[in-house]
């Protein structure tokens, strides 16, 4: 009889186990690993200075996350600003978390620049795939509006105006985010630079990024896995995100695939590859790296050794190990000097 009051709507019609169900009727509920638990918690924002940054979110649309180094609010030269575009498989995370403050906060501080921006991006499968590059080229124009002024000055906002180089924007991003760096250089690049101006990306960081194919690559079936990466979630959380009836081969998730524009018709900044040899994702990385450098394009790659897939944002094991941890730093300062070469 128990069984006649159950809900149909409620039933679950797709599980990644430890972060999402997705119900019949639509709804999603989204968790973790409990031991990721401490990594995953929102870090609260915060005007009083600590560790050399202060942490603002900003009521745009969408909104973004904002951090702000400790520096002379009026620097006698412009400095660079970076746009983070949040990994998660394009299905979880969120800017607040602790495992992007560690990171961000830490570049935000190693890097000369006027502000670490992170925009809160739509999540799949709610909001399908191209929403979150949607969401992420908004981004980019509310930045052109901050440029010309003609958005509301609050305090936060008019110092990234008067300290902003907006001819130096770099765009960054982890795991999907990656993917997203990719689309959105693509996108302003096919737009031409009238739209943006005076916005101007000097460059895309892909950290780890998220490309995969529906054929199993030599580092997907030999590379270990883990909470924070695992097939079932490779599998489930692409299908979960691509625009319906899509598969991985899909141009967002495979931009090198036979479905995906011919990338020397590509018009996109330098770019830097980050790659880590433990990732099951590897394989793919290197793929777009090589079909990138064959079309001609300025592209850079750099090489974690015995890392596993987006390492530099465990916290824990960056602190605790001293392998993980010099190569986190190894990482930042490959970053800090791409930044500072373009």
């Amino acid at each position: 009889m128990a069984s006649e009051n159950v809900n149909p709507n409620r039933t679950i019609v797709e599980e990644v186990s430890n972060w999402l169900k997705l119900y019949r009727d639509g709804t999603v509920e989204r968790s973790g690993p409990p031991e990721a638990g401490p990594l995953l918690t929102p870090v609260v924002p915060y005007s009083e200075p600590c560790n050399g940054i202060t942490v603002h979110d900003l009521t745009t649309n969408p909104p973004i996350r904002m951090y702000l180094p400790e520096t002379d609010a009026n620097p006698s030269h412009r400095l660079p600003i970076l746009l983070h575009l949040h990994g998660g498989g394009f299905c979880v995370s969120h800017p607040s978390w602790a495992l992007y403050h560690e990171f961000y906060a830490k570049l935000s501080t190693t890097l000369q620049v006027s502000a670490v921006l992170s925009p809160v991006l739509p999540l799949a499968p709610e909001d399908r795939l191209p929403a979150a590059i949607d969401a992420a080229f908004s981004a980019l124009l509310w930045l052109r509006s901050v440029a010309i002024a003609e958005v509301e000055m609050t305090p936060v906002v008019e110092r990234l105006h008067e300290s902003g180089d907006f001819s130096r924007v770099f765009l960054i991003g982890d795991s999907s985010g990656g993917n997203l760096v990719h689309e959105v250089c693509a996108r302003a690049g096919a737009v031409g630079p009238g739209l943006l101006h005076p916005i101007r990306i000097t460059g895309g960081i892909l950290l780890n990024p998220g490309f995969a194919s529906s054929k199993r690559s030599r580092s997907e079936l030999e590379n270990p896995q883990d909470l924070f990466m695992n097939l079932e979630m490779i599998d489930k959380l692409l299908k979960l995100a691509v625009p319906a009836g899509g598969t991985k081969d899909h141009p967002y998730v495979c931009p090198m695939g036979e479905d995906a524009p011919a990338m020397e018709g590509l018009n996109v900044p330098p770019l830097l590859v980050a790659v880590t040899e433990l990732d099951l994702l590897r394989d793919r990385q290197l793929e777009y790296y090589e079909a990138m450098k064959k079309a001609g394009k300025e592209v850079e790659m750099v090489m974690s050794h015995g890392m596993p897939h987006v390492f530099f944002l465990n916290k824990f094991a960056v602190e605790a190990d001293p392998v993980t941890g010099e190569r986190s730093k190894e990482l930042v300062q490959e970053i800090k000097k791409f930044v500072e070469s373009h």
